[in-house]
C-alpha cells in the first residue's frame, strides 16, 4: 500500500493513475468517483486514532490558540498548519507540518494542513530575503526550517504554561506527548483543547528553546504524508474543482507564433455553437488572443475550434531549432563573458594531450499532469482568485496592475496543484494575467475559469532554455587534468524577472559549473547570453539541467581518453570536499563499483551539488539490440536533517523517473517559429515499464536541512549516458537520445 500511494498516487505523472482513469472514463465512469470509491479502504488502511479521552479536563467550545501566523490549536486538540509554501506534489505541506509538529510534540493523527492566504508581510519566504511570498528553489523546509519550530516551540510553551497555572504545578515539570499534556506526580493529563482558552489568553514568549536534535520524535522519521488522504479519496481540491454561481469557463485561440497579435478575427460559427455566452479580444502584458466564454469546457474548446483569426505575425518568432543551434555553435567558436576563471587555461594547452566536446539541449516543457488554469472573480472592491498558487506576491502584483487595483486587494486562494516543476512560479504571472485580462475584457462581473488543454500548455511557451556547451580539456604527459575551459550558450532565465542582478552573467546559466567542485587548476568557465523571442523560465533544478549533464558526461570522456576508471578520478579530484566524496563513495558502494556484472550490462557514475544538497548516482544499463533498459539506480543523497525519510525518497525517485523523460524523448522542437509538439503522443514521458528499480540512500546529518524537490533531476542523465559509452562506444552529446537514435526500453 505505501508504495502504491506513493508511486500511483503522489508520482505526479504516473502511468498507473493515467491507465485507471483512462479505464473508468472508457465506462463513463467519473475518475474522481473512483477515487472516492477506493477511499472508503485507503482511508481504513491510513487512518490515525483521534485522541478524545481525558482526566477530568473539558474544553471550551469555539476556542482557539493562535500565537502567530503559521499555527491554529482548536478546543478539540486538532492542531493546524497555515502553510505558506504551495503543495504541488512534493510534500511541502508534510515536511512543514513535520517541524510544527515535533516542537508540539503533537499527536501526528491530530495535524492538519491550510494553504496561507497572499500575505507577504506574514508569510514572505526566508530564502527571498521575505519580501516575496512563493515557493521555489527547493527552499521549503530549508527556509521554515527554523520559523515553523519556533511557531510550534511558543505554542508549547503557551500550552505548557496554561497546564501549569491550572494544576498549580512547575512549569518544568509539565511533559507533553502526542498531544497529551501531562504531570506524574499529580497524575494529571489531557488533551491540547483542555488548555486552549486559558493560554490563548497568555502572552506570546519572545524567547523559546528549539529542541536539540537528539530528542527529536517526528523529524527523521517516516510519517505518512498529510494530503494522502484527501487525493487518493478524491476530495482534495485542485483548480478545476471550484465551481461557482453563474461562472463561464473561457477557452483561448492563441497566436500559433511566439510574438504574434491578432489582427482581426470572425466569430460568427462560434457564435451560433450552444451554451457560447460571450467571445472577447484581449491583451495582458504577456501576450494576446482571442478568448471563448461559454457555459462549459467544452462548449468553449469547440466555439475556438471554430474561430477564423487573421494573425499579425511581422514582430513574431520565426526560427527553427536546427537554424538556432547553428548561430549557437558559431557563438561557442568564440570567448563569453567570463563567470569563473581560474589559473591560466591557455597555458595548460601548451604540450598537453586536448579533448573537446559539444554538447546540444533542446527547450524542455514542465508537463505537468495539471494544465495551467485558474478562476478569477472581479468584484467592485478587488478581484479573488482561485489556483495552484506558487508565487503570491509576483501574481498579485500583476493581476493588481492588469485589473487598475492595489496588490492587497487581489485576494489569493490557494489550492492544490497537480505538479509544475516551476512553471506556476511564472515571474510574469502569464496565465493568471490572461484570465484577469478576459475577465475585465468580459466586463460582466461574473466569474471565469480559464482552461488550457494540454496542446495549450504544450505550445504555451516558458520553456526550459536551449542551450549549448562546448567544452575542452587539457591533460599532461602524465594524464593529469590540467585545464578546463567551458563555453555555455543560451538565454538567460532570469532576465527581466525579479531575481535580474543586472550583471553580465546570469548565475543560473552557470550554476553547477562556476561551482563545481573538482579541483582543477586551469579552469576557465564563459557564457554567450542570447536574446529571442522564445518565452522560458526555470524549470525543475534550472541551470544544473544542463550543466551537470555537460561536466559529468565530459569526465567520462577524460576517464577514456586518459584509461582511468571514472569513478576513481572523480575521488581524486574531490580530496578537498568530503562532503561530495562521502556522497559518491556511498552511492558506488551501496551499487558495488567494480563488481563483475551480466555481459551487456555496464555502469555509470554522476555527482552535482544544487539547492545545498549533494546526490550521486550510479546506474546499471543493459543493451537489448540497439536499445538500452536502465536496471537500477543507486542514488546517495546528503540534504542535512532528513525531516521526511519517505518524503526524501519519493523526491528521489520523482527527479531521476522527470529527468529520465527528458533525457530519452523531451524534446520542444521549432520549425519555422512554430511548436511541433502538442501531447504525450509526441512529447512522451516515462511510461511505468521503463521505470528502473530505484534505491535511496540518505547519509546522516545534523546540519540544517536542505533543498530535495529538484537535486534529483540533473544527475540521471549524465549516469545513463555514460553508461551507454561504456556498452556501444557512443558519446551520447544531443539530447534527447531519441534525436541520436537510442532508445530506452
Amino acid at each position: 500500500m505505501k508504495h502504491f500511494l506513493r508511486d500511483g498516487i503522489e508520482g505526479g505523472n504516473s502511468a498507473i493513475v493515467r491507465a485507471d482513469a483512462d479505464a473508468a472514463n472508457a465506462a463513463g465512469i467519473n475518475r474522481r468517483d473512483v477515487l472516492k470509491g477506493a477511499g472508503f479502504t485507503l482511508a481504513l488502511v491510513g487512518s490515525g486514532t483521534m485522541f478524545t479521552a481525558c482526566s477530568g479536563e473539558k474544553a471550551e467550545a469555539s476556542a482557539t490558540l493562535a500565537p502567530g501566523p503559521f499555527l491554529k490549536i482548536g478546543n478539540d486538540s486538532r492542531v493546524t498548519l497555515i502553510c505558506p509554501q504551495t503543495e504541488i506534489g512534493q510534500g511541502a505541506y508534510t515536511g512543514m507540518a513535520t517541524l510544527l509538529a515535533e516542537e508540539l510534540d503533537a499527536d501526528w493523527s491530530q495535524v492538519a494542513v491550510e494553504g496561507a492566504e497572499a500575505d507577504v508581510k506574514r508569510y514572505g519566504n526566508p530564502a527571498f530575503g521575505g519580501a516575496l511570498q512563493g515557493t521555489g528553489g527547493s527552499t521549503s523546509i530549508a527556509a521554515f526550517w527554523t520559523p515553523i519550530r519556533t511557531a510550534g516551540a511558543t505554542a508549547r510553551a503557551m500550552l505548557v504554561a496554561a497546564a501549569a497555572d491550572k494544576w498549580s504545578v512547575p512549569a518544568s515539570e509539565i511533559t507533553i506527548s502526542k498531544g497529551v499534556i501531562s504531570h506524574a506526580g499529580k497524575k494529571k493529563n489531557a488533551p491540547y483543547g483542555a488548555f486552549v482558552t486559558a493560554a490563548a489568553k497568555l502572552p506570546v514568549p519572545k524567547d523559546v528553546k528549539l529542541k536539540d536534535p537528539k530528542d527529536f520524535v517526528l523529524i527523521g522519521k517516516e510519517t505518512a504524508r498529510v494530503d494522502a488522504r484527501e487525493k487518493s479519496s478524491g476530495k482534495a481540491i485542485f483548480t478545476q474543482d471550484i465551481q461557482l454561481p453563474d461562472m463561464l469557463v473561457a477557452v483561448v485561440a492563441y497566436p500559433p507564433r511566439f510574438g504574434g497579435k491578432v489582427k482581426s478575427f470572425d466569430a460568427t460559427a462560434a457564435k451560433a455553437l450552444p451554451n457560447v455566452v460571450n467571445i472577447v479580444q484581449f491583451k495582458s502584458p504577456v501576450r494576446e488572443g482571442v478568448a471563448v466564454l461559454a457555459k462549459d469546457t467544452w462548449s468553449a474548446k469547440k466555439a475556438r475550434d471554430a474561430l477564423k483569426v487573421e494573425w499579425d505575425e511581422a514582430d513574431a518568432f520565426k526560427l527553427s531549432s536546427d537554424t538556432l543551434f547553428a548561430q549557437y555553435r558559431e557563438l561557442a567558436g568564440k570567448p563569453g563573458v567570463e563567470a569563473r576563471k581560474d589559473g591560466d587555461f591557455a597555458k595548460s594547452l601548451a604540450g598537453a594531450k586536448r579533448i573537446e566536446a559539444t554538447y546540444e539541449f533542446p527547450f524542455l516543457a514542465h508537463a505537468s499532469m495539471e494544465p495551467m488554469n485558474c478562476v478569477i472573480q472581479i468584484k467592485p472592491n478587488g478581484a479573488e482568485i482561485w489556483n495552484g498558487e506558487q508565487f503570491h506576491t509576483g501574481d498579485q502584483n500583476t493581476v493588481a496592475a492588469v485589473l487598475g487595483i492595489k496588490p492587497e486587494q487581489v485576494k489569493i486562494n490557494m489550492l492544490y496543484a497537480g505538479g509544475s516543476f516551476g512553471r506556476r512560479g511564472n515571474a510574469w504571472g502569464d496565465f493568471l494575467v490572461d484570465t484577469a485580462a478576459i475577465a475585465k475584457a468580459d466586463g460582466t462581473g461574473k466569474p471565469v475559469k480559464m482552461v488550457w488543454t494540454r496542446e495549450d500548455d504544450m505550445r504555451a511557451g516558458f520553456y526550459r532554455p536551449a542551450y549549448l556547451h562546448k567544452l575542452t580539456a587539457a591533460v599532461d604527459s602524465k594524464g593529469e587534468l590540467t585545464g578546463w575551459q567551458q563555453r555555455i550558450v543560451g538565454q538567460s532565465i532570469m532576465a527581466g524577472t525579479f531575481l535580474d542582478s543586472g550583471k553580465p552573467v546570469d548565475s543560473s546559466s552557470v550554476e553547477g559549473v562556476a561551482n563545481m567542485p573538482y579541483e582543477i587548476p586551469n579552469l576557465l568557465v564563459e557564457l554567450h547570453t542570447t536574446k529571442i523571442g522564445v518565452p522560458i523560465q526555470w524549470w525543475r533544478s534550472v541551470g544544473s539541467t544542463h550543466t551537470a549533464y555537460a561536466v559529468e558526461a565530459f569526465l567520462d570522456d577524460v576517464a577514456r581518453a586518459t584509461n582511468k576508471d571514472p569513478l576513481e578520478l572523480r575521488r581524486s579530484l574531490l580530496a578537498k570536499h568530503p562532503r561530495h566524496l562521502a556522497v559518491l563513495d556511498l552511492a558506488a558502494g551501496k551499487a558495488g563499483w567494480g563488481s563483475p556484472l551480466p555481459k551487456g550490462t555496464a555502469r555509470g557514475v554522476a555527482l552535482h551539488e544544487c539547492f545545498g544538497t549533494v546526490v550521486a548516482q550510479v546506474v546499471e544499463v543493459s543493451q537489448h539490440d540497439r536499445n538500452y533498459k536502465v536496471d537500477k539506480v543507486f542514488c546517495a543523497v546528503d540534504c542535512g536533517i532528513a525531516v521526511n525519510p519517505n518524503v526524501i525518497a519519493m523526491q528521489m525517485e520523482s527527479g531521476i523517473i522527470y529527468g529520465l523523460s527528458a533525457i530519452h524523448t523531451g524534446e520542444i522542437r521549432l520549425d519555422d517559429g512554430r511548436v511541433k509538439q502538442s501531447n504525450f503522443h509526441d512529447y512522451q514521458v516515462l511510461r511505468i515499464n521503463q521505470i528502473p528499480k530505484i534505491e535511496v540512500h540518505i547519509v546522516p546529518s545534523t546540519n540544517a536541512p536542505t533543498g530535495v524537490g529538484e537535486p534529483g533531476t540533473p544527475v540521471i542523465g549524465p549516469a545513463v549516458a555514460n553508461a551507454i559509452a561504456k556498452l556501444s562506444g557512443k558519446t551520447l552529446r544531443k539530447l534527447p537520445f531519441s534525436s541520436e537514435g537510442v532508445a530506452i526500453v
